[in-house]
């Protein structure tokens, strides 16, 4: 791939978004906080956090490491509130367990919005969801928010943006370090918060260039190493936030959003939801091209789990939303909460290549943030986690994909539940030879909670919860990374 075509991507995206980061939804939030103190999972978030854990229950002795989490905490500066949850500050947490203790920090992501923005004491420049206008700016890396996923990798770790680069922070105190530039033609491209990393090293991840027509491809070594790059035609495309990778292919869904021409629309604002079939953009590995692309009715994407061969055959499993979702998260900014207009299911799709049909089984009900255990990245696996809920989620599941046999757990009314991973035991048998480790927002006292289950009995319930002496503000993707 030669820098011209890269740089002519990514300058498409520089036209992110008509309103205005205002008075009047800082108002509305406020007033619906003072009625139900829950929407404290998404208020403002001001400064750093550390702090210990009071431990109940039992932590195993064998679960040491770091739970990186990240995603946005600021959501007000100078009297305004931003218009959709995905626009706020990225504020990058750490959960440590150490010699039976856990100890927690968090602090924001000093990316060069959140710098220019603090200093002027109001917001400048625009978001996903909310149009500001009020200075100009040179690339993506100027909007990058930073707020979606922390990523360890390579000994180091970043905070990850789907927009523009990925930022590197101190594993330690996850202090900002520096935007990371894996390539210099690579400068500023969109890098997505959801690289898949290979179970023998190196990582695959992509960069969405809506309004271009193209995906960027990028294939990284384990040594932090550019190794290979494309650009892939994939004609009316408008948000991608995920894909999935197996040994052979790499695959996009593509929803069937048309993006709207709008000089002073946010990016979410000019999205238009059509009624046209959603697209499967199947890639092969060893070419960077792509294969076939496949058909599904029109459904909303966010999240996979994982995708492994099957003979002629191509299995994946991903949460799939009935209709549009992004206006619903949105009105979370103003304090509503609405009932869930749209419903989701975990699904496994079937690529069969000789008929060019998907066919796709249902797994689960209403869920999200689908992961599975790292060491069968891209290959078969048995166990998928899936947390389950309409609206406000409440349970974390372990689900087999063979038997559809559910092992869950369902927190009472107060609390709202996080992401939550696989983290294998040493020396780990089986994909739940694990513990299921996870946040949970306790919403009647206000606090943030660590979740450890027994992978292999999540219905017996947490066998610890390391409960904080605050809140911490409500992440989208983390990883752990055993000591």
């Amino acid at each position: 791939m030669d820098r011209r075509r890269f740089l002519a991507a990514a300058g498409s995206l520089a036209l992110a978004g008509t309103a205005r980061a205002d008075e009047q939804t800082y108002r509305r939030f406020h007033a619906a906080l003072a009625r139900d103190p829950a929407l404290a999972v998404y208020a403002d978030t001001v400064g750093s956090q550390a702090g210990a854990a009071v431990v109940s229950g039992r932590l195993p002795r064998d679960l040491e490491g770091s739970f990186y989490r990240n995603g946005p905490g600021r959501f007000e500066l100078g009297g305004e509130r931003y218009h959709h949850w995905f626009d706020g500050d990225g504020f990058a947490q750490r959960w440590t367990i150490a010699g039976g203790r856990v100890t927690h920090q968090g602090r924001f992501v000093e990316t060069r919005r959140y710098l220019d923005e603090s200093a002027a004491g109001q917001f400048l420049y625009p978001a996903f969801g909310t149009w500001v206008a009020r200075r100009g700016f040179r690339d993506n890396d100027t909007l990058n928010a930073a707020n979606t996923n922390l990523l360890p990798f390579n000994g180091r770790v970043y905070a990850l943006w789907e927009g523009g680069s990925a930022t590197e922070v101190d594993p330690e105190t996850l202090a900002t370090v520096s935007v990371k530039t894996w390539r210099e033609d690579l400068r500023a491209m969109p890098f997505s918060a959801h690289p898949k990393v290979d179970p023998q090293g190196g990582l695959w991840n992509f960069g969405a260039l809506p309004g271009s027509g193209g995906i960027a491809l990028y294939q990284i070594g384990a040594d932090g190493q550019v190794l290979r790059t494309a650009l892939i035609k994939v004609p009316q495309q408008a948000m991608v936030h995920d894909f999935v990778v197996s040994s052979k292919h790499l695959i996009f869904m593509i929803p069937p959003y048309d993006l709207l021409p709008g000089k002073d629309k946010s990016f979410a604002e000019r999205h238009a939801w059509a009624e046209r079939p959603m697209r499967i953009v199947v890639v092969a590995k060893d070419s960077l091209t792509v294969r076939k692309v496949f058909e599904l009715p029109p459904r909303m994407v966010f999240h996979f789990g994982n995708a492994w061969e099957d003979g002629d055959c191509t299995r994946f499993d991903v949460v799939l939303h009935e209709g549009d979702v992004l206006a619903e998260l949105g009105s979370l900014m103003a304090g509503e909460r609405r009932a869930a207009q749209s419903r989701s299911e975990a699904v496994q799709v079937c690529l069969d290549y000789g008929s060019g049909q998907a066919h796709v089984s249902r797994l689960f009900g209403d869920s999200e943030f689908p992961r599975v255990a790292p060491q069968v990245v891209g290959g078969r696996h048995r166990k998928l986690v899936l947390l389950g809920g309409a609206g406000r989620l409440s349970s974390v599941n372990l689900v087999d994909t063979d038997s559809g046999k559910v092992d869950g757990y369902r927190f009472d009314e107060g609390w709202q539940v996080e992401e939550h991973v696989l983290v294998p035991r040493r020396n780990a048998r089986s994909e739940s030879d694990a513990y299921l480790v996870g946040v949970a927002q306790d919403l009647r006292r206000g606090v943030g909670v660590m979740t450890v289950f027994d992978a292999a009995r999540v219905s017996a319930g947490p066998l610890a919860l390391a409960r904080l002496p605050y809140r911490t503000p409500h992440c989208f993707h983390g990883n752990f990374l055993s000591a």
